[in-house]
């Protein structure tokens, strides 16, 4: 199976679409290597051709690009985090179709404080207004909603409404949706020593395992993939420790204009890439080819 998807997905290489441009737009035709019905089941705007098994269980986005969208266009900066958190709902609902079992979103760095009083008033409002809208399709689809960062140091209206919301979805077994909320990679790491320290824990018991266990993800897989919108090439502190075997996908396009297909088209690069994980692709080969009974 997985051989016949990396043949299929090669013939998708081969075809030369610019960063952040729907495939459909950018061919006009259709690839000679390709059958015109995997074309049109690529191209269509309601299908996707990757089984679930080609995607990433747990998708990381840094949320990029908002400010520089809206100036981009004369807008405030607090419009642009607007449009943004309607990207967020489009960019859940999709994940939620596809079945992707773990979402974090890179919602409210604790680098994020120093900006402006009036944006950061702006971006709690919005989450506000989020969790009241959104808690209600949470429950009905199943979604678990999670908060990866210190929850304690969030406004008290905004920490009150998290808490409630966290509760109340507690029992959402579909999707882990994860909210980075006055959150910072080294800041976790910090508190997961720090929480091994008081535990009382002996050096020879410390593990990876163990380590994983005190961060916030706790009882999730590490990501597989990281996307980044807006052109930047950095992961700004974000998920150090669980994003040492991740995937990265990086495009030039601003979170706002970052739709249902820019994703589609970062999940097929995903399906793409052979994730060896310091094996040789011969062993890799070898692997797979047991695991499917030889039949390949």
């Amino acid at each position: 199976m997985r051989h016949s998807l990396l043949q299929f997905l090669s013939l998708l290489h081969n075809i030369q679409v610019e960063p952040g441009v729907r495939a459909a737009h950018s061919v006009s035709r259709v690839p000679d290597s390709l059958p015109r019905n995997m074309w049109e089941l690529m191209t269509s705007e309601t299908n996707f051709p990757l089984p679930p098994e080609a995607l990433p269980r747990h998708l990381a986005i840094i949320m990029d690009g908002n400010g520089r969208w809206a100036q981009a266009r004369g807008l405030s900066r607090s419009e642009g985090h607007r449009a943004g958190a309607n990207t967020v709902r489009d960019i859940v609902t999709r994940c939620r179709e596809l079945g992707i079992a773990h979402l974090t979103l890179y919602a409210f760095s604790s680098e994020n404080w120093n900006r402006p009083r009036s944006e950061v008033s702006a971006l709690f409002s919005l989450l506000l207004e989020f969790i009241q809208t959104e808690v209600p399709r949470m429950l009905r689809e199943g979604i678990s909603l999670k908060v990866f960062g210190d929850i304690e140091g969030l406004p008290l209206a905004v920490r009150t409404a998290l808490k409630l919301a966290i509760k109340t979805t507690a029992k959402g077994t579909a999707m882990d949706l994860n909210l980075a909320l006055n959150y910072g990679a080294r800041a976790e790491i910090v508190r997961a020593v720090q929480k091994m320290l008081a535990d009382g824990v002996k050096p020879e018991d410390v593990n990876e395992e163990l380590i994983s266990s005190c961060l916030y993800s706790a009882g999730q897989p590490d990501p597989d993939l990281v996307i980044r919108t807006s052109g930047e090439q950095r992961l700004s502190n974000f998920l150090l420790y669980q994003c040492a075997y991740a995937e990265f996908y990086f495009t030039p396009r601003p979170w706002p204009d970052f739709d249902k297909a820019s994703l589609d088209e970062a999940l097929a690069d995903f399906a793409r890439r052979q994730r060896r994980f310091g094996k040789t692709q011969e062993q890799v080969d070898a692997q797979e080819t047991n695991a499917s009974g030889g039949n390949v």
